[in-house]
């Protein structure tokens, strides 16, 4: 089902999840003992209620046929994964660690891009 729609849709989709889940992250401070599925899916169903427009384009029986939210459930872990997966960057990582150095920290984990990157942003704002 989620394979017949438009290619812009299908991308939409794509990024509404990797938008959510990004910012869902980032205001649990990417920890992941806090991370919650529903708390996360409610956030995602909220966001495309009010910024996609590909959920408004989409046909009411489309929204309410399980198959399609079972497709939906796996290509939400499959952009979940990922984005996960993501290694952060040669330059990411350089300036995690002169950030670090300038804030007299030691070590701060983070596994991926979009935590790296959140990491920078949170450093960089203590000045």
């Amino acid at each position: 089902m989620l394979k017949n729609l438009s290619p812009g849709t299908k991308s939409s989709i794509t990024r509404s999840i990797a938008t959510t889940f990004k910012t869902y992250m980032s205001n649990i401070e990417w920890n992941e003992e806090q991370f919650k599925l529903e708390d996360f899916i409610q956030e995602w169903k909220q966001y495309i209620a009010e910024h996609a427009s590909w959920y408004k384009n989409l046909d009411e029986e489309i929204k309410v046929n399980p198959t399609f939210h079972e497709e939906l459930a796996g290509k939400i872990n499959e952009t979940i994964d990922k984005v996960l997966k993501e290694s952060p960057t040669e330059e990411q990582i350089e300036l995690v660690e002169a950030l670090l150095k300038q804030h007299n920290m030691t070590h701060i984990h983070y596994s991926c891009k979009e935590e790296a990157r959140f990491w920078i942003e949170k450093l960089q704002s203590k000045g």
